[in-house]
């Protein structure tokens, strides 16, 4: 952490950074390219809020994503934040989308599923020119998430 003199556990432990609610548009299926089954799902804004952030996800982002055969995604998201007092946020969310044959197939389709019923985890990065959010650029932060058919809940935390 540039500039901090705090000292950091020795083991790694979690802290809850702030949670975004996602409004997210129907994929867009590009088929079966060279790099695998490729889904572009087209971000249309949201909210954020925490202990030390608070504000929106702008629209304009997007989440592209690789199907495996299983129904499994991984994922690699871009899009921007702006807080409630003007700074803006550049965030890399790459991770992972797992479960049974039977759940991820749903779930690719539009069903709602039960969030319990996956392992979706994410790495962030975060970039920014804001003095106040430095923070989150220079923090290791992961990612919760769930899916429902209208959006996505990722909670972030940095890791201490």
């Amino acid at each position: 952490m540039s500039g901090s003199t705090q000292i950091m556990p020795r083991d790694p432990q979690l802290s809850f950074a702030f949670e975004a609610r996602v409004s997210i548009a129907k994929p867009l299926d590009l088929g079966t390219t060279r790099a695998g089954h490729r889904r572009v799902i087209p971000i249309l804004g949201g909210t954020i809020e925490g202990p030390r952030i608070k504000g929106k996800v702008l629209e304009g982002g997007a989440d592209w994503q690789i199907l495996h055969s299983d129904g499994a995604a991984d994922l690699e998201a871009r899009y921007t934040l702006e807080t409630d007092d003007g700074a803006l946020i550049y965030v890399t969310n790459r991770g992972m989308r797992r479960g049974s044959t039977d759940v991820l197939k749903r779930l690719n389709s539009g069903e709602k599923v039960d969030p319990d019923q996956l392992y979706f985890r994410t790495y962030t990065t975060f970039e920014t020119s804001a003095p106040g959010y430095q923070w989150l650029a220079d923090a290791v932060c992961v990612g919760t998430g769930e899916r429902y058919p209208e959006g996505v809940v990722v909670r972030f935390f940095q890791v201490l």
